[in-house]
């Protein structure tokens, strides 16, 4: 299976003398649906206790970063905004950073979490949930009207994805001149529940919504639009280079703690980080070792509190 090692005392101790910060996938790794994974609190006190930097890097654009932290505290952990790095934040910060002309409008397919951040980007963004009970009436010669002011279009996962939303989407990508369209990130499935994956769906807790799988909604755009989108998630480099920008931290100092391999191992590989699997999530051991699968972590180990389990052996 190439290079990856199942953690060990050894190499555990080996990585924490040579990395600064871990940077930690959340659902799946901290938590499944509503549900702490066992020991994930002892081990984050443990990491700040040896003066590691934490950062949770999150394709879920359903929630802003001050929705984060609030999961994070009904959860018992206490997290900082300025810690929590969503795809959300990631959409809000690509437009800004790339000087999104501010009297152009954004129309959101998706949650809260995106249209809180581009708001406080700034940005005049609109849609989302305000459109989930919209319709379309297909009557013969019906002209759809769009906001032509609309230079961007983000696409997230969207519980109420519905017709109108593609079709306004739709439009907007292909008449508008110039009209981006970004998506938060391509996952074809996410945890709905602790113990099922679902293609983009929810449920209604006050701290859930850790289904984090925008991908069929994205790929329906594609589908209509003949575009393919910026995607500003994992494991686009984009999110990293903005960690990067803002913790002043080199890549060989950083370690990808993830459950999915095509996202999260993938985004730490393309950076040079070094990467941990944990198997507490979307990835199996024999998926891991499927000799189709061509993506290796560093390390695996089935779930992030193996480190203290280890240490303290």
């Amino acid at each position: 299976m190439n290079s990856c090692q199942v953690l060990s005392r050894e190499n555990l101790t080996h990585l924490l003398d040579s990395v600064d910060t871990f940077l930690f996938d959340c659902d799946g790794v901290i938590w499944k649906g509503d549900n702490l994974i066992d020991g994930v609190s002892e081990t984050l006190d443990f990491l700040r206790s040896k003066g590691k930097k934490l950062v949770f890097v999150t394709n879920n654009s359903l929630k802003s970063r001050a929705q984060y932290a609030l999961k994070f505290h009904f959860l018992g952990i206490s997290v900082s905004p300025d810690e929590i790095f969503s795809s959300s934040f990631a959409a809000a910060m690509y437009l800004k950073l790339y000087n999104f002309p501010p009297q152009n409008k954004v129309y959101v397919i998706g949650g809260d979490g995106i249209l809180e951040e581009l708001r406080l980007a700034g940005f005049n963004a609109f849609g989302g949930p305000a459109d989930a009970n919209k319709t379309v009436d297909l009557k013969q010669n019906i002209f759809f009207e769009h906001d032509k002011s609309v230079g961007a279009v983000v696409v997230g996962i969207d519980p109420n994805i519905n017709y109108y939303k593609l079709q306004y989407g739709t439009l907007c990508i292909r008449e508008n001149p110039g009209c981006l369209f970004i998506a938060t990130n391509r996952d074809a499935v996410g945890h709905m529940t602790a113990w099922q994956e679902w293609p983009g769906s929810i449920s209604d807790s006050i701290i859930s919504h850790s289904g984090i799988s925008a991908g069929c909604m994205v790929a329906a755009m594609c589908g209509s639009t003949q575009k393919e989108p910026i995607v500003v998630g994992k494991p686009s480099t984009f999110m990293m280079d903005f960690l990067l920008q803002k913790f002043n931290v080199s890549c060989s100092k950083m370690c990808m703690v993830g459950d999915r391999l095509d996202t999260d191992i993938l985004f730490g590989q393309n950076a040079g980080c070094k990467t941990l699997l944990v198997l507490s999530g979307c990835t199996t051991q024999s998926a891991l070792q499927d000799p189709s699968n061509n993506i290796h972590p560093d390390f695996y180990t089935s779930k992030i509190s193996d480190m203290l389990d280890l240490l303290e052996a």
